[in-house]
């Protein structure tokens, strides 16, 4: 069973959201983790030549918004991981 997101804490940090990366090396990035698709908002980690990113797919009645976040070291991004498992990020 995949973990659920907890409710952002009141001074969760506040990630920045862009469009699909485009670094080469990251164009075959594999999902390491990821959270239940029960929910509208699946969050998935992807992983690839120690580089990482966070994408987020928003689950709409008829297609699905997708954004990442910036390209950062494998550490940094586990680490916003935790922060969004836990509600300290989002």
């Amino acid at each position: 069973m995949s973990p659920h997101v907890a409710m952002a804490q009141r001074d969760h940090v506040r990630l920045k959201w862009g469009q699909s990366c485009s670094e080469p090396v990251l164009k075959r990035a594999r999902s390491t983790a990821w959270t239940c698709s029960c929910r509208a908002t699946v969050y998935e980690l992807y992983e690839s030549g120690g580089r990482a990113f966070i994408r987020r797919t928003v689950q709409l009645d008829r297609k699905h918004e997708i954004h990442e976040t910036s390209i950062s070291s494998i550490g940094e991004a586990r680490a916003i991981w935790t922060g969004l498992l836990s509600g300290t990020a989002r």
